[in-house]
């Protein structure tokens, strides 16, 4: 026969969740927000710096949780230009223009600085 005993309660448990639901305050997302930009802005690739120029963000806040999302809104003839510029293109006399991995090199020290307050955040005593 196997029996199971339970003692205590999840209080522990349940203040750990709310540090992690409080670690990223909008207002601390909103710092990343800006720095995000600037590392794009800062990367893209400048023929006329339009695209670079047109970084911007906004933070959504759903049902337990947050985000930060990253947009450009430069758009020719139905084109996102960061995109293109990212992956590459076509040309109208059938050639093609390698793209350049530009975002995600910029981008990444600032996922890495969030993830890293976060924790600090979710594992204080």
């Amino acid at each position: 026969m196997i029996s199971f005993r339970q003692k205590g309660d999840f209080s522990k448990l349940t203040s750990f969740f709310e540090r992690v639901r409080e670690a990223v305050r909008l207002g601390r997302l909103d710092k990343y927000g800006r720095e995000g930009v600037a590392a794009l802005m800062s990367a893209t690739p400048a023929d006329s710096g339009q695209t670079a120029r047109s970084w911007y963000y906004r933070i959504e806040q759903q049902k337990g949780s947050v985000r930060i999302i990253f947009n450009n809104s430069n758009v020719q003839n139905g084109v996102p230009i960061a995109v293109i510029l990212q992956y590459g293109h076509g040309t109208r006399t059938g050639g093609w223009v390698q793209g350049r991995d530009y975002i995600n090199p910029a981008i990444r020290p600032v996922f890495d600085r969030i993830t890293e307050y976060a924790w600090r955040e979710v594992t204080k005593l």
